[in-house]
């Protein structure tokens, strides 16, 4: 098989499934390109062969697990990120098997690899008193603080993901009656965000103490003016975290990122009794049962739940078998 086919269709993969086929989202490209640099790289040094000259015949199942493993092994990535990067890698050859039927045999071994299991950890939140001492650690006579005290609140009562937040506008946000957030979610999915009032008077003040600007400025902009980075709101959280533990010593027990923010604003919606229907598409989940995991996160719940219940009513008592072999077998 000639050298060219391999570096064509992962191009073609690209530039035509994602893309024009299938209008994937800016976020879905990055992901899928980002897991491609990985394993070309990683294929370059194990086979001493520059990424454009690589065949089919290189990439059969077992260098495939190979490269899954050094992900978890030397790139301390978790089950989730490696399921992810597999992913992308039978999105790709899923279109190897249609646009090279030569190549079917290979592309249904490697459609074969299965996902990796993990254990589904219970999510951390923040309770009322975590939340105030986050929303209090910015200082709010500078320029910096401001913005990052109106980003934290929005992000707490929003339930907004991090991509969400540095994508918002001017123009997204609508104030006086209704007052309101929108934004484009995962999946393309366009959502509507009420704001409440304290929400609307601090991002007013914020957006009042901003250099005039157009329709199309970022809301949260950066000290350069352009649209904040992910890495730069995960730094701010890490940042405002560490100063509220001295106030609330409650936090140095959890690890929160600004995801953690996200479950903060869903578990207040539960806790205020609002339905689970209303709270996925609140936060843009996909199916309901996305939301079933913030039941099991919140002991309070359970706990209502277990007072409701009413008692047998029967004394409790151990149970003696009058047997003589099973009174063995209960002793052993």
């Amino acid at each position: 098989m000639s050298a060219p086919e391999f570096p064509a269709l992962l191009q073609s993969f690209f530039t035509d499934r994602l893309i024009k086929q299938r209008c994937a989202s800016p976020h879905t490209v990055t992901a899928y390109r980002n897991t491609f640099r990985l394993f070309l790289r990683y294929a370059a040094a194990r086979l001493g062969r520059e990424p454009s000259r690589l065949e089919f015949t290189d990439l059969d199942t077992t260098f495939i697990s190979e490269f899954l493993d050094h992900l978890e092994r030397e790139r301390s990535n978790s089950a989730r990120s490696r399921n992810a990067r597999l992913a992308a890698l039978h999105a790709f050859f899923r279109y190897v098997a249609f646009a090279a039927p030569a190549q079917a045999l290979l592309c249904q071994r490697v459609l074969a690899i299965p996902s990796k299991r993990f254990e589904r950890g219970i999510v951390d939140f923040l309770n009322e008193v975590e939340t105030e001492a986050l929303l209090d650690a910015p200082d709010h006579s500078t320029w910096i603080g401001r913005r990052d005290q109106a980003l934290l609140l929005v992000a707490v009562q929003t339930g907004l993901r991090v991509s969400e937040l540095t994508a918002l506008r001017r123009k997204d946000v609508t104030f006086g009656a209704g007052a309101h957030l929108r934004c484009y979610g995962k999946g393309r999915k366009l959502r509507c965000t009420p704001l409440r009032r304290d929400v609307v008077r601090v991002l007013e003040a914020w957006s009042s103490a901003c250099e005039p600007a157009s329709a199309d400025s970022p809301v949260f902009p950066s000290s350069r003016g352009g649209p904040m980075s992910t890495d730069a709101v995960e730094r701010l959280v890490a940042k405002y975290i560490a100063a509220a533990r001295k106030r609330c010593p409650s936090l140095g027990d959890k690890h929160v990122t600004p995801h953690t923010l996200r479950h903060t604003a869903a578990m207040r919606l539960l806790q205020a009794g609002v339905d689970r229907s209303v709270i996925a598409l609140w936060l843009g989940h996909e199916s309901i049962e996305t939301t079933q995991m913030y039941l099991h996160a919140d002991l309070r719940l359970k706990e209502m739940a277990l007072a409701r219940t009413a008692g047998s009513g029967l004394a409790p008592a151990r149970f003696r078998p009058g047997d003589q072999l099973l009174a063995f077998l209960a002793a052993l």
